[in-house]
């Protein structure tokens, strides 16, 4: 997930650059989302190992 997140990055400053506003401002959002949810993700991962490893 995280891969896509720096490819629409990427994607959305490329597009940037070249003057194409609207595809640069909708890449970069689906990018921002895409952070989030592995943010969220990882965050419960961690937690649930963390919880894990103290009922152990």
């Amino acid at each position: 997930m995280i891969k896509w997140a720096i490819i629409f990055g990427l994607v959305s400053l490329v597009s940037g650059w070249l003057g194409f506003g609207t595809l640069s401002g909708v890449t970069g959002t689906i990018a921002k989302v895409l952070f989030a949810i592995f943010l969220v993700i990882f965050l419960i991962v961690i937690l649930a190992v963390i919880g894990l490893i103290h009922l152990l």
